[in-house]
């Protein structure tokens, strides 16, 4: 039984002139020990999917259908108050931006000890000594003196650290980990990706990573599943999805990494539809360089093929294995 599965997810918003439906029948499962990175461009769904998880979603959005299975409950279910013995607890979120998700106004340690006194109950010398280990966990140098200083202090790379730190501090079984490498530096990148490895294998943590980071994905991913437009379009596991892409949009992501031995990047043409543009199709048809009749008039199935993977893609009308 998967530690974490979500099923049949739509996610709507209500606007003033009227509903647009921005997620549609997104599902996915996370199994312990495991890494699934939800991947897509900017706009596709992959982190507001993710929020459904932890009930925080905005509020002129409306869940229209789905559940959200964590330990025999649907969490779409549970009141908030019930939600907060989760969050954090049990399923952390590392943010996009570690600059703005750090209080400037309290110490690394008030905020360390803060949620290990929600979370765990702890107080005095013994919540501080869990401070000092999950900081030294994530490889934070001088781990207690570093309790009484202050976010400013740190760098960008430092901050994210700390982010993590409180996860593990927490002792979550989850990580959403929502962009975790946005604005630091190709070095730093590196060595936020290196602490998550290790803390997933040390721990048995299981981690949602939402990037649009093809590279990272390579590098750090053990199943994926590509969102475009709100939906899944293909899933797999990291192996065959890399070596046998299937759906023209996974193969137009791929082709985006950047070669070092070329002068060129690929790029994809076009842009991704609203969430308000009316569709009939497949919403990549526009974009998509195998575009039939068909692609414009009716969305696609789900195809299972023998190995677990999935597409939604009318080149495969016919296959089901």
């Amino acid at each position: 039984m998967a530690l974490l599965a979500v099923k049949n997810l739509n996610i709507g918003f209500n606007f003033l002139d009227g509903f647009a439906q921005a997620v549609h029948d997104v599902a996915f499962e996370l199994e312990k020990g495991e890494t699934l990175a939800i991947v897509g461009e900017s706009g596709s769904g992959k982190t507001l999917s993710s929020m459904a998880v932890l009930n925080l979603l905005p509020e002129n959005s409306v869940v229209t259908g789905g559940i959200v299975e964590f330990e025999g409950q649907n969490l779409l279910e549970l009141p908030q108050k019930s939600m907060q013995k989760i969050r954090g607890r049990k399923i952390a979120l590392i943010p996009q931006d570690p600059m703005t998700s750090l209080d400037p106004l309290y110490t690394i340690g008030d905020q360390l000890l803060e949620v290990i006194e929600i979370h765990q109950g702890k107080k005095g010398k013994e919540a501080r000594e869990i401070a000092v280990q999950a900081l030294e966990r994530v490889k934070i140098p001088d781990a207690r003196e570093k309790l009484n200083a202050y976010p400013h202090e740190f760098s960008g790379g430092m901050k994210q650290r700390v982010i993590i730190a409180i996860a593990l501090a927490c002792k979550a079984q989850i990580i959403i980990a929502d962009e975790p490498t946005t604005a630091l530096d190709v070095t730093v990148q590196a060595q936020i990706m290196e602490i998550l490895r290790e803390i997933k294998k040390n721990f048995g943590l299981s981690i949602i990573l939402i990037t649009h980071d093809m590279g990272i994905v390579a590098q750090n991913a053990d199943k994926i599943a590509v969102m475009y437009a709100g939906h899944i379009v293909e899933s797999a596991s990291k192996d065959e999805l890399f070596k046998n892409p299937k759906h023209p949009y996974t193969k137009a992501l791929l082709k985006v990494i950047l070669d070092i031995n070329s002068d060129t990047v690929e790029t994809i043409e076009g842009q991704p539809p609203s969430i308000t543009d009316k569709i009939a199709g497949c919403p990549f048809a526009p974009r998509c360089k195998s575009c039939m009749e068909i692609c414009t008039k009716t969305y696609p199935e789900t195809r299972l093929f023998s190995d677990g993977s999935t597409v939604q893609c009318h080149l495969f009308d016919e296959i089901n294995q």
